[in-house]
């Protein structure tokens, strides 16, 4: 049950880490309650890079963005926090203790709002690392296309983001609409050594599973301790595979419930699956990851069959038929080393299973 008080989690160098994530031996920055509700402040990496200079208001000021509409968490991360080009380029708010989480536990985040907490975005194609290395980035190293975003016009029903045309152009934009969520949330990792920021895994991480927005929720395994939960990555919107490398990057405040799943209540939900897994008001949602874009599909199709039988005793074979017929899986991700998969299940083709798991 959310807890009547709502605490606030902000970034600075001390209660973030860049490019790196949280381990068994980081001390936790916030300890919580399970069933707690925290406001947390996320910083995005796009405009504080080295390969974008590391200054902020220099990088937005070149965009026509003034420097008091620069972030000062993020002007005082680029200035002071720890970060090599060898770690990863992702702002990492954590890690949050939550008391009594233990291993073979599972922590269910709920994602109650997500409010930007700038008008602008950067998407960036850096260094061959995106879907099409050999043809992108086309002018050298890095391109960093800068987008604006505007409240809801023309009878939109939510804000959009403009991407312009063709380069330099001020008057011929393309307008999508904006749809928040967070690219990275995880839990910390067993041993002394903190994981690369870039490549999602069991742990959660860096999954950049677009459904994750407001009214979802993400169950991640428990590894140690605490759990020591982190967020970060945080995406104004994305296209499923974020092919150039980066989504719309932009900063957010993410209000979030955090409850713990005991090991034998989530032994009901998810039998045999492995890995994160979502809830969304509409599906359930196994992931697969591997570096082996298939291989993260079948592992996918395998977690899918697991929950199935878990959450709603359906046998195999028929489980197999069934996401065959009824179910998409969708490509999170192809950029960050590890691939991503997710699949979407639709609960309400289980509305006549009684007592089923997820009730």
């Amino acid at each position: 049950m959310t807890t009547a008080a709502r605490r606030h989690l902000g970034a600075s160098v001390s209660t973030t880490l860049w490019g790196r994530l949280p381990c068994a031996e980081d001390a936790p920055v916030l300890t919580v309650d399970p069933g707690e509700q925290i406001s947390i402040d996320t910083v995005s990496h796009e405009g504080i890079l080295e390969d974008q200079g590391r200054d902020p208001v220099a990088f937005f000021g070149r965009h026509g963005v003034p420097g008091e509409d620069v972030l000062a968490d993020a002007i005082a991360i680029a200035s002071g926090g720890a970060h090599t080009p060898a770690d990863g380029p992702h702002i990492v708010t954590g890690p949050i203790e939550v008391r009594g989480a233990a291993a073979g536990d599972y922590l269910a985040v709920r994602v109650d709002e997500l409010i930007p907490r700038t008008a602008y975005g950067v998407i960036s194609s850096r260094h061959g690392k995106g879907l099409l290395p050999s043809r992108f980035p086309a002018g050298g190293k890095l391109t960093s296309i800068f987008c604006s975003v505007l409240d809801a016009v023309d009878g939109a029903s939510a804000a959009q983001a403009t991407l312009p045309l063709t380069a330099g152009s001020t008057h011929r934009v393309v307008r999508f609409p904006i749809a928040p969520f967070l690219g990275l949330m995880g839990v910390a990792t067993p041993g002394p050594g903190r994981l690369h920021s870039t490549p999602p895994g069991e742990h959660g991480g860096n999954l950049d599973i677009s459904v994750l927005r407001a009214g979802s929720t993400l169950y991640l395994p428990v590894q140690v301790p605490g759990a020591g939960f982190y967020i970060g990555d945080p995406h104004l919107a994305q296209g499923d595979g974020e092919i150039s490398l980066t989504a719309l990057e932009a900063p957010l405040r993410a209000t979030l419930t955090i409850d713990v799943v005991p090991r034998q209540r989530a032994a009901e939900l998810f039998g045999d699956a492995r890995g994160p897994v979502a809830r969304t008001p509409e599906y359930l949602v196994p992931t697969g990851l591997d570096t082996d874009l298939d291989e993260a599909v079948a592992k996918c199709a395998h977690n899918a069959l697991q929950l199935l039988k878990a959450s709603f005793g359906m046998d195999h074979e028929l489980a197999y038929a069934y996401l065959s017929a009824a179910t998409d899986f969708d490509i999170s991700q192809v950029v960050d080393v590890v691939k991503g998969v997710h699949a979407r299940i639709r609960l309400s083709d289980f509305a006549l299973v009684e007592g089923h798991a997820w009730r």
